[in-house]
């Protein structure tokens, strides 16, 4: 047996990248899960806005994998982006550590570390995302490309373990209440972001050191060094070894980029000029639009380098399973936001005693994932031994199924909470549950559905692409969280201002200036949250929202699976 190689049959390279991939994962999930608390409680944020900044800013992380896959496959190479994202993603965490750490001597200058550190955050994760999930692909010979489904199955439970740890450790030590009173120590969200910084250096210095014996070739060669060492064994027969633009099609999609940006920006903010100067409708109509823009425009200029129509019918595979998919994480980021606040204001997330934070109760899904990749991977192999896998838009498809089913579950049992009643924890770890498993059909899937598609020569701006369906989900999904309507916890507010919200929302009361300006101080709403004209009056009709979204890309996508397994020629 070839020593870059282990018992399962996997390349020991495919562990150094699950244990680097764990710990950045780690940082990022840790942060994400006390990221809106910290604005909220701590920079006085309104929830909505800190939902649609939450929502930006993860769209963000997933768009600048195209900047970092294009230098990756033009000029650095996978290793030199993998190590250059991570140390900036540490130190992205540490600003953010700063900007904790002085909130409450100087606020404007602890939302300015906030913006700076998101800032640095989103490019280092540009240039480690694509990259790393790139070399996977890369790990095995264009004969053994059957194993990816069951290899990204693994790897992705590598990036569940490191979620798992960092939505406990971190909550942990910067998520903290008082056991008598409950209230929250705002001044520890500090040490939660420390802990994520602390992590990703860890990750950073473990690839750095193990990437030269394992992160190779089973002849020995370095996988994922400058592109312009790359071996043209590595390739398909007559397949160009470096990705080539002309000047016409870049020219024709940075064209297309600029209309499109303006035609996204009417729609989503009603203009085309830049009046507003709220927070929310600057991202709303800034980086939404930008999101949406580059990945059509982008399409069009992937598609005038294609080679011939296989690789163009493959490639409009990924496009296709990408646009739906976009639903699926438009339901799925709600973790950080809009589940985050339902767990804080209107959920007993009392276990055998013990109180939960509400920034933990993420922390079910990292568990399941665990639990379950594992399981997961051996169930493809043995459908595959039997010739019964599903294709993977199928697979995908399921995922959407799922988890359109589990916001049905949990929406019928809020429906009758009223403005008080709490939701049991078991319904939330419930949906995590159904989640999971929706998230292990589609996620790995679509990673190594590109890695099996795309061409070699631009794969790391092909997973680029991918992450574009991550960035617009979220991008969606921070759009779908600002809907959230009036939970438990601001009807107790109202009630200590002596004002009945409820009365205020179906205009029974008017409220006085002094009133209103409470309101504001206290962030509650005095009108009915809407979604495509539809006024959202409770967390049921919210969660239905997703049931809808998601259940209809769900049936689309079945659908259409057989026509695109056609399209994959010959890869499934």
């Amino acid at each position: 047996m070839n020593e870059t190689t282990v018992k399962t049959g996997h390349p020991k390279g495919l562990w150094v990248l699950f244990g680097t991939e764990m710990w950045e994962r780690f940082n990022f999930y840790g942060m994400r899960a006390i990221l809106t608390l910290f604005m909220v409680n701590s920079l006085l944020i309104k929830e909505a806005d800190a939902a649609i900044i939450y929502g930006g800013f993860l769209a963000l992380c997933y768009l600048t994998p195209l900047l970092g896959g294009f230098i990756s496959d033009k000029y650095i190479g996978n290793r030199y982006s993998i190590m250059f994202g991570g140390t900036l993603m540490a130190i992205g965490q540490f600003l953010l550590f700063i900007s904790a750490s002085s909130f409450d001597t100087n606020i404007g200058s602890a939302k300015m570390f906030m913006w700076i550190a998101l800032f640095i955050i989103i490019f280092g994760n540009g240039f480690f995302k694509p990259n790393i999930s790139s070399m996977v692909g890369s790990l095995y010979p264009k004969q053994e490309k059957s194993k990816l489904d069951s290899a990204f199955t693994i790897f992705y439970m590598g990036i569940n373990i490191g979620a798992f740890l960092g939505q406990f450790i971190c909550p942990w030590v910067g998520d903290v209440k008082d056991a008598d009173t409950g209230v929250r120590d705002i001044f520890a969200f500090k040490w939660g972001f420390l802990a994520a910084s602390i992590a990703m250096i860890i990750g950073t210095i473990t690839f750095f050191m193990l990437k030269d014996k394992y992160v190779v070739t089973p002849e020995g060669r370095p996988i994922g060094g400058l592109p312009k060492n790359n071996d043209a064994g590595d390739f398909e027969e007559g397949e160009t070894q470096t990705a080539k633009f002309t000047s016409k099609a870049i020219g024709i999609a940075f064209g297309l980029f600029a209309i499109l940006f303006f035609v996204f920006r009417y729609i989503l903010v009603g203009e085309f000029g830049f009046s507003s100067v709220e927070m929310g409708q600057l991202i709303k109509g800034i980086i939404y639009p930008f999101i949406y823009s580059a990945g059509i425009s982008l399409a069009y200029l992937i598609m005038s380098s294609a080679e011939s129509k296989v690789e163009r019918q493959r490639i409009w595979v990924i496009y296709i399973v990408s646009f739906f998919i976009i639903f699926f994480w438009a339901a799925f980021e709600q973790a950080g936001s809009s589940l985050t606040f339902i767990a804080d204001n209107q959920t007993d997330r009392n276990i055998f005693g013990w109180n939960m934070p509400p920034s933990m109760v993420q922390i079910f899904n990292g568990i399941f994932v665990v639990m379950l990749a594992l399981p997961f991977s051996l169930l493809w192999d043995k459908l595959r031994a039997k010739g019964k896998e599903p294709v993977s838009p199928l697979k995908q498809a399921f995922g959407l199924a799922f988890i359109a089913l589990s916001y049905f579950i949990i929406a019928h049992n809020v429906k009758d909470l009223g403005n008080s009643g709490l939701l049991a924890i078991k319904w939330l770890m419930l949906l995590y549950l159904i989640q999971t498993i929706g998230e292990l059909c589609l996620s790995p899937i679509g990673l190594s559905l590109v890695g099996k598609l795309a061409p070699k020569r631009f794969a790391s701006l092909l997973y680029g692409v991918f992450f574009i369906s991550n960035a617009a989900g979220y991008a969606l999904a921070g759009s779908l969280g600002a809907i959230i309507p009036a939970t438990g916890d601001k009807y107790v507010k109202a009630e200590k201002i002596g004002i009945n919200l409820q009365d205020v929302l179906d205009k029974k009361t008017t409220l006085t200036l002094e009133q209103a300006a409470l309101f504001k101080k206290e962030q509650l709403p005095t009108e009915y949250t809407s979604f495509a004209g539809f006024e959202i009056h409770n967390l049921y009709e919210f969660f239905m929202v997703f049931v809808v979204l998601c259940g209809i890309a769900a049936l689309i996508l079945a659908f259409l699976s057989p026509r695109l397994k056609k399209m994959m020629n010959g890869i499934t």
